[in-house]
Formats: C-alpha cells, structure tokens, sequence
C-alpha cells in the first residue's frame, strides 16, 4: 500500500446542499479528521515536531510515553510561535492528554491563516533515558478556517 496526498480539507456526507428542512434534505457534509506525530527523545529537549496546516481546528493532543524519563520531565508545546499547553510531570509510560492553556483556546478553533509550526521543549534535570510521541489530531479547514465551501464554490 502506498500515499496518497490530497491539497485542501475532504468534505464527507450525503446532502450537498440544503433543499428544505427535514433530515435528508439539509447539508450534513463535514471535513474529515486527520493526525500528524512526532517521535521525541531525552537527547533531543527541543525541536520541530511538525506543522499543522492553516485554519486547522485541533480536536486532541497527547502525549505518549513510550521509555519512561530518567528523570521527572515536562512538556510545552507551541503552536505558530505561542505557547500553547503544557502537561503535567510525566513521571511513567502511557498517554497525557493536553488541553489548550487559558490565554490560547483560540488555537484550538483556528490555529490562523498561516501554516503553524508545532514546536516542542521537555524540561527535566540530566535526562539519560526516555522517549515519547506528539499526536495532534485535527479537521483540515481551508485557511479562514470555513470547512464547507461558499455557494459559489459548490
């Protein structure tokens, strides 16, 4: 089996457009749900996991814990340039689930109308083991953030 890339959001459902009032007869398309990840180790503390397309809205975001850290670590995500989350102390294997921080819901609606850079940095004292896994899961928008198209695009 091989990729296949598809350019803009994949709009899923059986009404097209909305002809009266009744199930059935009003749109119900919506934009399909992908994920990007990113394999992270104690040697590298920051760096680049990925980039999220413009308009993006993020659904979930974890962190998964595959070698525990030799050392109690934490973890800060960015998202085009702004600090988005952070986790709790990892401190075992398994899977944190992070949650948009207080001044940066928007992020999570509209990561904007650029392509947002992912970035990463794990915190802890003199790390020699440890390793874990980025996932970001979101709806591919187009770069306002609409996920249907105008009437005129139809």
């Amino acid at each position: 089996m091989g990729f296949a890339t598809h350019l803009g959001p994949w709009l899923l459902g059986t009404v097209k457009n909305t002809t009266g009032s009744t199930a059935g007869t009003i749109r119900n398309m919506g934009a399909t749900t992908v994920s990007q990840s990113a394999n992270v180790v104690f040697g590298t503390l920051t760096g680049t996991a990925f980039v999220l397309p413009a308009g993006a809205q993020i659904t979930d975001i974890k962190i998964v814990t595959t070698t525990v850290f030799s050392a109690a670590t934490t973890a800060k995500l960015s998202i085009g340039a702004v600090d988005f989350t952070t986790t709790g102390t990892i401190t075992s294997v398994g899977g944190i689930s992070l949650t948009a921080n207080a001044t940066t819901p928007a992020l999570f609606l509209n990561v904007g109308t650029t392509d947002a850079i992912v970035a990463y940095t794990l915190a802890g004292t003199s790390l020699t083991t440890g390793a874990a896994t980025i996932v970001i899961t979101y709806v591919v928008r187009d770069t306002d953030g609409v996920a249907n198209p105008t009437a005129t695009q139809q």
